[in-house]
């Protein structure tokens, strides 16, 4: 496969090997089929090549015997003859496929952060906005990409007028359709297409189904102030002195795509045909390799980020949408904050264990005096304000960093013992500053 890297002389007296190789199997395989005329030609030709390579002759004449060898091949072969380069390529793919595979399923498997649930330690997607005609131009956009993993979107709007966004009449939250997608512009991917209007025109913008800021970037770019998106929905609709627009549109709700009712709520953002309404990148999670045989040996200690299946935990919200039935099959990551027989509770914004609080990682410490940006504990579900969890035998309960939006155990329960894949090991992409060791 690597020819081209080698000199005439031991390029050929590779190919000399080879063919060496196919008389061998012919010979071993074929000589009760063979004439005793033929096999002797067979025989009387591998030992002259055999000879020219180990007296490791010229290339000349080591062609020469090549060619002879060949010839006989050509009646004496059959199919073992003729040997090609693409024969020897797809055999080494293959072996490394193996490879690649077995170390996969028993030592080091690569993994993605999808969400924010364990940031700050690790990065799921994030957005990065842009004022208005400032985004990056095609050679940073090129150079974030590689270093990053940043995709750049611009919304540009396609009339004069104030940009509109569409919500649920009840929830106030904004829909989108499901739509295929392609993850750093080569694999498959689900996306979510959201939808605004200026002056009645729509415009698009597709963003990965795992990309949950979307509603921040409004936020950034449309100045929704301090209360957020949907303090400024409804404080917009409280001012309006017209009744608000409606329409139908083919959306995603619920796990069903179906013709819903919307209404259009103004952003107070007023635009020009051509100019950018948004402009942001969403920047890829970390990528981390997972080491999947230390917990072989050893059991994963309270503290310790550790990746498990999610297949067998069966909660009406480890499905999508909850309570549908459709069991989510995926691998996530999350602390280990509790061992089969721990007691469990959150006192805001410290997580107590077995009546102290919990310790074992420096996240804990952190989200208990609510450092930086560790928001802390907080109360919800299984551990709502003054309830307790002891950990059932054989599972582990798991939370992440992020606690005000992580989706953990709380929430769906313990993780079988039997899912736990392994804990993360290196972090290998964005070429950031967290490149290196996990935490």
């Amino acid at each position: 496969m690597f020819d081209f890297l080698l000199s005439e002389e031991r390029k050929t007296r590779h190919h000399a090997t080879n063919w060496l190789e196919v008389a061998e199997r012919v010979d071993k395989f074929r000589r009760d089929q063979l004439t005793a005329a033929q096999l002797d030609a067979l025989r009387s030709a591998a030992a002259e090549l055999r000879r020219l390579v180990q007296e490791r002759a010229e290339a000349k004449k080591l062609k020469a015997a090549v060619e002879k060898l060949e010839g006989v091949l050509r009646t004496t072969g059959g199919r073992h003859y003729p040997v090609s380069s693409m024969v020897e390529n797809v055999e080494f793919f293959l072996v490394a496929a193996i490879v690649i595979l077995g170390l996969r399923a028993y030592f080091v498997q690569p993994f993605k952060i999808p969400t924010n649930s364990m940031y700050p330690t690790y990065y799921g997607m994030k957005g990065e906005s842009y004022a208005p005609a400032v985004g990056p131009g095609w050679v940073r956009q090129a150079g974030r990409l590689l270093a990053y993993g940043a995709i750049h979107h611009a919304v540009i709007a396609p009339a004069d007028g104030e940009v509109m966004v569409p919500v649920f009449p009840n929830s106030r939250m904004i829909p989108y359709a499901q739509t295929a997608g392609r993850t750093l512009l080569v694999f498959p991917s689900v996306d979510w297409e959201y939808t605004l209007m200026v002056d009645g025109e729509t415009v698009h913008v597709d963003v990965p189904a795992d990309f949950n800021e979307f509603d921040r970037m409004l936020d950034e770019q449309c100045g929704h102030g301090p209360g957020g998106w949907l303090a400024g929905i409804e404080e917009r609709i409280q001012k309006m002195d017209r009744p608000l627009e409606t329409s139908m549109m083919n959306l995603d709700s619920s796990g069903q795509r179906a013709p819903q009712r919307v209404v259009w709520v103004p952003l107070g953002k007023r635009v020009r045909k051509g100019e950018e309404i948004l402009s942001f990148d969403v920047l890829t999670g970390d990528l981390l390799f997972v080491d999947r045989i230390s917990y072989n040996f050893f059991r994963p200690q309270v503290g310790q980020g550790f990746v498990f299946k999610t297949e067998n935990i069966h909660s009406p919200e480890m499905e999508r949408p909850p309570g549908s039935g459709n069991q989510i099959k995926s691998y996530y990551i999350k602390r280990l904050v509790g061992r089969p027989g721990d007691t469990l509770e959150v006192k805001a914004p410290v997580l107590w264990r077995n009546g102290k609080p919990i310790d074992g990682a420096a996240a804990f410490q952190k989200n208990a005096v609510r450092e930086g940006v560790y928001s802390g504990y907080t109360n919800t579900h299984a551990l709502e304000a003054g309830a307790t969890v002891t950990v059932g035998p054989h599972e582990y309960f798991a939370m992440g960093d992020n606690s005000p939006v992580s989706d953990d155990s709380r929430y769906w329960g313990g993780v079988p013992e039997k899912d736990v894949v392994g804990r993360p090991l290196f972090i290998y992409y964005p070429l950031s500053r967290r490149w290196g060791p996990a935490r």
